[in-house]
């Protein structure tokens, strides 16, 4: 017998990063079937009906209202875990307080004692986010609204407060920050440095701190501005602040710009605005191509503004820039080929199994990569796309490679897991890796399958431990090829900064001895892939997109 147990505390707010781990937390826990910490938006409404509750007073609840569901077959393991969902909400509340003497918990912002000029962090539902985020405005804050679910309305009006009041609005559905050194959101650990950036991604922005920290340089802020400040209906209004703060910023030598590629009235203010200024700058519009037809980087018309073409690219021209001229690369195409031969030759031992599995019906031709990232799925996607090779997703901009069922690959297929369709209820994968590990383990049974692609990101906010929940399923994906005698290429994409918390070289290390070839650059990893499927098509003298053949 499924036993039920709903509460209900009203007017509860909890950070929603906090109440996802939390209901994770709880789902493992012995004699529990199903969880859901969360506050009651409809979203989380749905979520609660899908495990069997329907109570009218769940129907009343409102989004600034708490929903503990919980289902098992045990009282005393109800019992358990609704004290263990207690325990961790008020130990949460009392690390806040224990933070800074000066710390305390409060219900609404409207009571906080406020220094003007600092930044409101909000992280509550979007019902509710604009509220808080027009509050802190008017008390002199500047916003990171981590926040999703806020009308565009909302958004543009929220953007013109701030901008007549001369304070940043970060997102809504910012994910990551790095402002005077502190990290918001999703944030890796970076030393100081001299290059700025403003980002309309959150895992485009974690993957150029990654790689500017590795090539040895830094950053002053690095500031988010959400995925849509660059469409026509908002203007660019926050990456225009965010970009005259770097300029007026003595510490920021260089400036670097990542987004989508943005409306054409707003790309030509805002790359009007760089050439105008008294600094060079660099600026990823993913999915453009970024070079000139003899390879080299294309620049605007007054040559202070280059184009990369990638985010590793733009990480390492704006460092290149900060010391002057001196090049600096972390995969130049020998490394990416020679990676590809060492791929190559790691299958070889296996050539005579494979014709054996081939014999029976199995050849492993397609690609599949299963991102949390959804920037970095998406880079993915064009790189593949410029080497002509056609790729399945959720996340495409391609209608005729959009796939009609993000639960079913086809082909060469790439997925954003991160995307709301797979997040609905459920943790995101930089907060649960582990979400990704039974697709991943569907795709390895798949026989037709010869590559497996996947992102591990690190930093402040995500998991403790993603490389450790990541290699279990890489050694598991690896003895189901050997045991059907067929080669499988497992390659990782480790974005990180040696100061992250997980430990960047202990994360490679778990990821390398489980099998996985693990590079930092998503553009790398794309490359390289490219690379084997474009040899494959050769040999086999097939139209791109074809198939790929590790033997």
């Amino acid at each position: 017998m499924v036993l039920r147990r709903l509460v209900i505390e009203k007017n509860a707010y909890h950070d929603s990063v906090v109440l996802m781990s939390l209901t994770q937390e709880i789902q493992r826990l012995h004699g529990i079937e199903g969880a859901l910490v969360g506050m009651a938006t409809d979203l989380n409404k749905d979520s609660a009906r899908a495990l069997g509750f329907g109570d009218a007073e769940m129907e009343r609840a409102g989004p600034g209202d708490l929903i503990i569901a919980l289902t098992g077959d045990d009282a005393g393991a109800l019992d358990e875990a609704e004290k263990r969902i207690a325990s961790r909400l008020e130990r949460k509340a009392r690390a806040r307080e224990r933070a800074s003497g000066e710390e305390a918990l409060y219900p609404s912002l409207a009571e906080v004692p406020i220094r003007a000029g600092g930044i409101a962090a909000i992280s509550v539902p979007g019902a509710y986010a604009a509220r808080e985020a027009r509050e802190a405005l008017r008390r002199g804050l500047h916003v990171f609204l981590f926040s999703d679910n806020v009308s565009l309305e909302d958004e543009l009006a929220l953007k013109q407060m701030g901008l007549r009041e001369g304070l940043l609005v970060m997102g809504p559905d910012c994910g990551t920050a790095v402002i005077g050194g502190v990290g918001l959101g999703f944030a890796n650990k970076v030393r100081p440095g001299r290059i700025g950036i403003v980002a309309a991604s959150g895992t485009g922005l974690q993957q150029v701190l990654a790689v500017i920290d590795e090539l040895g340089e830094g950053i002053t802020n690095a500031i988010g501005t959400g995925g849509r400040d660059l469409r026509n209906e908002i203007g660019g209004i926050t990456t225009l602040m965010g970009l005259d703060i770097l300029e007026k910023d003595d510490s920021t030598k260089v400036k670097v710009l990542i987004s989508k590629p943005p409306h054409d009235d707003v790309r030509l203010k805002v790359i009007d605005f760089l050439e105008k200024g008294s600094k060079p700058a660099v600026v990823c519009f993913m999915g453009d191509e970024g070079h000139a037809p003899g390879g080299a980087a294309t620049c605007s018309d007054r040559a202070t503004v280059a184009f990369a073409g990638s985010l590793e690219e733009a990480a390492a021209m704006a460092c290149s820039l900060a010391s002057e001229g001196v090049s600096r690369e972390i995969y130049p195409q020998e490394r990416i080929e020679a990676l590809a031969r060492d791929l190559a030759a790691l299958q070889e031992p296996q050539v005579s199994d494979v014709r054996m599995s081939a014999a029976h019906g199995a050849s492993p031709r397609y690609l599949r990569g299963l991102y949390g990232g959804g920037t970095l799925c998406e880079e993915t996607l064009a790189i593949l796309a410029r080497a002509g090779v056609g790729v399945y997703s959720n996340a495409t901009w391609l209608p005729e490679f959009m796939l009609e069922d993000p639960e079913t690959s086809r082909a060469h297929t790439c997925i954003d897991m991160g995307d709301d369709y797979f997040t609905r209820g459920r943790p995101h994968p930089m907060l649960e890796p582990g979400l990704r590990v039974p697709r991943y383990l569907r795709e390895a049974r798949d026989p037709e399958v010869g590559i497996l692609l996947f992102d591990v990101v690190l930093g402040y906010g995500c998991h403790p431990d993603p490389a450790g929940v990541m290699a279990e399923a890489v050694r598991e994906a690896a003895e189901l090829a050997a045991r059907e005698k067929r080669p499988l290429i497992q390659i990782a994409v480790l974005v990180g900064t040696s100061g992250d918390p997980q430990g960047l070289s202990r994360q490679e290390k778990v990821l390398r001895d489980a099998g996985a070839t693990v590079l930092s650059s998503n553009r790398a990893a794309a490359r390289l892939v490219a690379l084997m499927l474009e040899r494959a098509r050769d040999r086999a003298g097939e139209a791109p997109g074809g198939v790929l053949d590790v033997r």
